[in-house]
């Protein structure tokens, strides 16, 4: 049975279009409005909100909550103090990436811990010895996001310690007489936080938010919208830019943590004591140089595109819709050296721009290769550069507000 999140009253009647998505089991927005960019403008010039409800969210708590997390993390978790969350990865004991995610370190022994996929048992069973509980709070708590340049202006109205908080700080705080943890975080490369809100007082906060940010016009999108916004930000999707070593059949199938551009988590490694499970394999990679792949920011040569079109008398499309699939990438001699992951027309830059997997040799800034679009069901080349992700990063991401 398909489940709704706890801000469902809500955001079902706000569905205009009435199109929706399966998302772990839970029934998600695919777009509220009938305009894609009515509510990708609302994130990029005023403030949007985002039902992230159905991740899964486990809590890891305990004496040795730090040293378990510090083990099975790729990254260490030893340097996210109380108060402030961490980007992260977890891998296999082949250094294949199992997923990613976001920890929320809370109290000195316990942490909260977001993930796409489940991984309860897959946590559960690598206890051991560790004094440390891991605890299923999926259906307990609600996330709402608030991203955009007005996120703060918003949510300051209703909680003054909001304003505090750094990039990937987190606090407990009260919204309309609730309690909830804000964190400066989101998936939309833009400023942003997201609220979580035991699932019993979620409609109050939806409405406190809504209602706060009435003067800037505050608009839910859904995920399409989310999916523009994130390759804008170079931001990599599990079963997009990688599959999780857990589901793939072959290594070709599996990508390892510097293979998508994860190689800043590990440049102090050598200080680094701890036995992570994959950290050999990592190592090795790191320092024979073997990785197969970079992921790498494309950018379409307008002219090129212009013209491939225009020569076969029609007009070149530009269409904000993503295309998360492969589309083949070639050098100048047409020799096959990797594929796309994401593909489309950035709105907010006026091009088209691509995250792809490209041979380490073809991943410098300036090079240029060859990206095959299928035309009149023939396969045709544009001319593209790899060129620095994000494409999109606005200051205000960041930057103490």
């Amino acid at each position: 049975m398909v489940k709704t999140t706890p801000f469902y009253p809500r955001t079902g009647p706000l569905n205009q279009t009435m199109l929706w998505e399966h998302w772990a089991g839970y029934l998600v927005a695919q777009k509220y409005q009938y305009s894609d960019p009515f509510e990708y403008y609302a994130i990029r010039n005023s403030v949007g909100l985002f039902d992230t409800s159905p991740l899964f969210k486990y809590r890891v708590k305990g004496p040795d909550a730090t040293k378990f997390l510090s083990g099975v993390l790729a990254r260490d978790i030893r340097i996210c103090p109380p108060g402030h969350a961490q980007y992260t990865i977890w891998c296999n004991d082949k250094g294949w990436i199992l997923e990613d995610g976001v920890a929320l370190h809370i109290t000195e022994d316990e942490y909260w811990l977001t993930a796409a996929e489940p991984n309860l048992g897959y946590f559960s069973h690598l206890i051991g010895y560790d004094k440390v509980t891991i605890t299923d709070i999926s259906e307990e708590y609600g996330i709402l996001a608030l991203q955009g340049p007005h996120a703060l202006d918003v949510l300051g109205q209703l909680s003054e310690a909001v304003r505090k908080l750094k990039y990937f700080d987190l606090i407990r705080t009260k919204i309309a007489e609730k309690s909830v943890i804000v964190s400066r975080t989101g998936y939309t490369g833009d400023l942003g936080y997201e609220v979580w809100v035991g699932e019993e007082d979620a409609v109050t906060i939806w409405d406190a938010i809504m209602e706060a940010g009435d003067g800037y016009n505050i608009t839910p999108f859904g995920q399409k919208v989310l999916h523009m916004a994130r390759i804008d930000a170079g931001l990599a999707l599990i079963d997009i830019e990688y599959r999780t070593a857990r589901h793939a059949w072959t290594d070709e199938q599996r990508s390892s943590p510097i293979e998508l551009g994860f190689g800043w988590m590990f440049r102090k490694l050598k200080k680094d004591d701890r036995a992570f499970i994959g950290r050999q394999a990592i190592e090795k990679e790191i320092a024979e140089k073997s990785s197969r792949w970079k992921l790498v920011g494309l950018e379409v040569d307008w002219q090129s595109y212009e013209k491939m079109y225009n020569d076969l008398g029609m007009i070149a499309p530009k269409d904000h819709t993503p295309i998360e699939e492969a589309m083949s990438v070639y050098n100048d001699d047409r020799v096959w050296i990797g594929h796309t992951t994401s593909f489309m027309f950035s709105t907010i830059l006026k091009k088209h721009i691509a995250m792809a997997k490209v041979e380490p040799a073809m991943a410098a800034l300036g090079t240029e290769v060859l990206v095959e679009l299928i035309i009149n069901n023939r396969p045709r080349a544009v001319r593209a550069k790899v060129v620095k992700m994000p494409f999109f990063n606005p200051a205000r991401k960041t930057e103490h507000i």
